[in-house]
């Protein structure tokens, strides 16, 4: 059987020697729960591609917090989700220049990275999406998103609400540069492969568009992030105003790129309905969050001195709440991937 190529189809690329065997497989079954989850029904585990059962396995392994468990959980779900999309397609013959696989390969990288699956403990990302419990000091990687923070916090004009909303923004603004990171030195080895591969002159059409959106793709990031970056330094120095149109980052950012968007005035208010919508399950999903997080403090404070009934009923609350954050935590990433869909769409039509 010839090899699987990284991107640029039967011509291509090979993928990174990791990425390849999680994408390929077969990995044995796996599917173990966290230490308090509900044993699953489903034969071969929590998913049905062993491949991530086996991911799964291993991030109980690692000090993880439930949230982050629960995140992880629903990307795993999402990544599944897309994988069997694309294999559809590809018996279809519908993915000639391998740019949906190539996009998965990226999408599976950024997931490692982001709970530090791939080996890295300096590239695990804390998903802290309130303060409290120590969320501060997990820190914001970058001097000058400490510096806005420090301002914002000695200033006197943000209430302990907008203090939240606004180490909700910053947070979300790393996990935007860490992803971007990733991308880019998913890119950068693609291109250093190219080039030890095939000459420029044997790169076909299909093969440089397939680069080209990649590039466009990174730019679009960047300068996504630069916005972003100017909107948060003039807030931690003038603060929030009363005219906010969404509260939660990740609708502000969908908001915004639809106002640059190629929609219609009916189509982009009834986009601002559906966010608002959106931004209602979020919500949702960060109480059910925090819930599971003041569940799982207390079920070890009663294993330590609770009896057996007591800690069994708290044992079962915590499976309950673990279930829920897992299911709203699929539902917000794949509203926010059919969103962020829509929004392409529209853009790609101006071209």
């Amino acid at each position: 059987m010839a090899p699987r190529r990284f991107g640029f189809g039967p011509s291509g690329l090979r993928a990174p020697p990791l990425l390849l065997l999680l994408l390929l497989g077969p990995w044995p079954a796996a599917g173990h729960g966290g230490k308090y989850s509900r044993e699953k029904n489903e034969p071969g585990g929590e998913f049905r591609m062993e491949k991530l059962n086996q991911l799964w396995e291993k991030a109980q392994r690692l000090q993880l917090s439930p949230v982050e468990l629960s995140e992880l959980h629903a990307d795993l779900k999402i990544q599944e989700r897309d994988e069997f999309s694309w294999k559809k397609l590809k018996a279809e013959g519908l993915d000639e220049d391998g740019e949906k696989e190539a996009k998965l390969i990226r999408n599976l990288s950024v997931i490692l990275a982001k709970y530090g699956l791939n080996g890295r403990k300096d590239t695990r990302a804390v998903n802290g999406n309130f303060l409290g419990d120590g969320a501060e000091q997990d820190g914001l990687e970058d001097p000058r998103l400490e510096k806005l923070w420090h301002k914002a916090k000695t200033s006197g004009k943000f209430s302990r609400d907008e203090l939240d909303k606004l180490w909700r923004e910053l947070q979300h603004h790393k996990e935007k540069v860490r992803e971007y990171s990733v991308l880019l030195a998913t890119l950068s080895r693609t291109q250093e492969i190219q080039e030890n591969a095939i000459s420029p002159e044997d790169m076909n059409h299909m093969q440089a568009e397939v680069l080209g959106s990649r590039h466009a793709e990174l730019q679009d990031r960047l300068r996504a992030i630069s916005q972003g970056f100017d909107r948060l330094q003039k807030v931690s120095h003038q603060g929030y105003g009363g005219d906010a149109e969404f509260e939660e980052p990740r609708v502000m950012d969908l908001w915004d790129l639809a106002r640059s968007a190629n929609f219609t005035e009916k189509e982009l208010e009834s986009f601002r309905e559906e966010l608002k919508h959106f931004e209602v399950k979020i919500e949702k999903h960060n109480h059910y969050q925090k819930q599971l997080e003041i569940s799982h403090q207390k079920l070890k404070h009663v294993e330590r001195f609770g009896d057996h009934e007591h800690v069994s009923r708290n044992k079962e609350r915590y499976a309950v709440l673990e279930e829920k954050t897992k299911e709203l935590g699929y539902k917000v990433k794949k509203h926010l991937q059919d969103l962020s869909s829509r929004i392409s769409r529209a853009r790609h039509n101006e071209l």
